[in-house]
């Protein structure tokens, strides 16, 4: 079980991945090699499973999210797993969930314009035999930026 200090230094770390052992060792109460262990304690355990930069999607000429809902033609593990290669396929897939209800999928995309967004849906996801239909949901705006998880 992880205890205040650590539920604190958790919260900071997902705020900004860099923050460095003497910035938590000051928010924590701690020393900065205090601070260090503590990371690493909980990067050990597995609580801590990587870092990574938030890139903006804009700068990058990404200007269409949306979620794409994916209902298989089949279900069965070989329809599964080949569809499954296909998202690997795609770097347009950002994020991908299974579901129960009527969609057995969730895809997160980012798209550089609607276009872009047409080709992955009617062009990759629609032609391969696992996919039964595709509903997809475009992002208006987004009020709540991704978030860390509640520690």
């Amino acid at each position: 079980m992880i205890d205040e200090t650590d539920s604190r230094l958790l919260a900071a770390v997902q705020a900004d991945a860099q923050v460095t052992a003497q910035e938590l060792g000051q928010l924590l109460h701690l020393s900065a090699s205090q601070a260090a262990r503590r990371r690493a304690k909980l990067e050990a355990d597995g609580l801590i499973t990587g870092y990574r930069a938030r890139l903006s999607p804009q700068k990058l000429g990404l200007t269409v999210q949306a979620f794409v809902q994916v209902q298989m033609a089949a279900h069965s593990p070989d329809t599964a797993r080949e569809f499954l290669r296909l998202v690997a396929t795609l770097p347009e897939v950002v994020a991908c969930w299974t579901l129960t209800g009527e969609a057995d999928y969730l895809l997160r995309v980012w798209c550089a314009d609607l276009p872009a967004l047409n080709d992955l849906i009617h062009h990759r996801l629609l032609p391969n035999p696992a996919v039964a239909r595709v509903q997809s949901q475009i992002v208006m705006a987004q009020p709540k930026p991704d978030a860390g998880l509640p520690v």
